[in-house]
């Protein structure tokens, strides 16, 4: 997908440019830095920084990959964090433009980023996590690159603000209450009720969700119609029988697709890179008959054209797809739409934070 967040080393992920986060002067740091220096080579990349010199907050400067996976290092000077109120944002701002612009310059098709200035310059995560964002995604607006945001630590992936709360809220009601359920009957729902401050960490999470769900990760019981009531809808018209149905086949997911589009009166442009898909994801799409989409495409597509739940559940059944109470990844999808918010960025953060897929596709 042009945007996807992962959890890895920087320095194992591939890409046609690494983004490091530099000192301002010749030296090597602590955090990424260093990590940078001892995977691309240590003295040879520390010759090339001294002939940039000096590189103040905000700027930006290349330098060939070497060791690395990557054709090129985008040196970036973060800004120190004091109380936000001396140009931090605006510097930051400038590291994450300036570099992609230099990707542009050297005609990278990807471009790898950490959270810059989070570590040892002490900027908040959850800020810089939008400013990250907010960038990224004007940029991709504009131009064609695959973008990977790399975090080391899940755990140190900040989120904050009532709308992150809200959903971590709607899930521990829908997703913990229904997989005790399924697990422990009515009994364990009731010991769920008492336990006011039971605590929804990944090791309790992974051990309900391993229970309930199939190999694909999709929860196999059936969708509480109280919870999510716009996922099934009717199949046919009433009174139409079964040979009039067949004779009479609705639209496949593609034809339904390029339908809402039509009528959304949006170009496939913006229509695609509103829902973090790839041009060349697109252009199968439009182009292969009967083409089958994965369910976090189907549902980038819904985001994009800002569909309502019951709009999202029929273009999703077109395609074999269906919401369920009993999926994370649906409960979080389902809040959004539910509540008009169709902001795919901070779906996939929250959807990243959640340990779930993030939404669109890039092959």
């Amino acid at each position: 997908m042009p945007f996807q967040i992962i959890r890895n080393d920087i320095t194992k992920v591939k890409a046609d440019a690494i983004v490091n986060t530099a000192n301002p002067d010749v030296f090597i740091g602590g955090g990424v830095d260093t990590a940078i220096y001892n995977a691309a080579g240590r003295e040879q990349l520390l010759a090339e920084r001294e002939k940039i010199g000096e590189l103040p907050p905000g700027e930006a400067a290349v330098t060939p990959a070497f060791n690395l996976d990557a054709k090129y290092i985008i040196h970036v000077s973060g800004p120190r964090w004091e109380d936000g109120e001396h140009g931090e944002f605006d510097i930051l701002r400038s590291c994450y433009e300036k570099a992609l612009n230099l990707a542009v310059e050297k005609e990278c098709e990807s471009i790898a980023f950490p959270l810059i200035a989070t570590g040892a310059y002490g900027f908040p995560k959850d800020k810089a996590l939008q400013i990250a964002t907010s960038v990224i995604q004007q940029f991709l607006f504009e131009n064609e690159m695959s973008i990977i945001l790399v975090v080391f630590d899940r755990k140190a992936f900040e989120l904050s603000g009532k709308v992150y709360s809200d959903v971590q809220g709607y899930i521990d009601e829908n997703y913990v209450k229904r997989s005790y359920r399924k697990e422990y009957g009515e009994r364990g729902e009731r010991n769920l009720r008492l336990r006011a401050s039971f605590d929804l960490d990944d090791t309790i999470i992974n051990t309900v969700e391993a229970d309930g769900c199939d190999e694909t990760g999709e929860d196999s019981v059936l969708a509480d119609e109280k919870l999510m009531e716009p996922v099934m809808m009717a199949m046919a018209p009433e009174g139409m029988s079964l040979d009039e149905l067949l004779d009479a086949p609705a639209q496949s997911f593609q034809e339904k697709l390029f339908s809402l589009i039509d009528k959304s009166g949006l170009d496939d442009v913006t229509v695609y890179k509103r829902a973090n898909i790839s041009k060349k994801v697109f252009s199968d799409i439009k182009t292969k008959k009967n083409y089958k989409p994965s369910k976090k495409t189907a549902v980038a597509f819904a985001i994009a054209l800002e569909l309502t739940m019951d709009e999202t559940a029929d273009l999703l059944q077109r395609a074999g797809i269906a919401l369920s109470p009993s999926s994370k990844f649906d409960l979080i999808v389902g809040y959004y739409i539910s509540h008009g918010m169709y902001n795919i960025m901070e779906i996939n953060t929250v959807l990243f934070k959640n340990n779930q897929e993030c939404l669109g596709a890039i092959k």
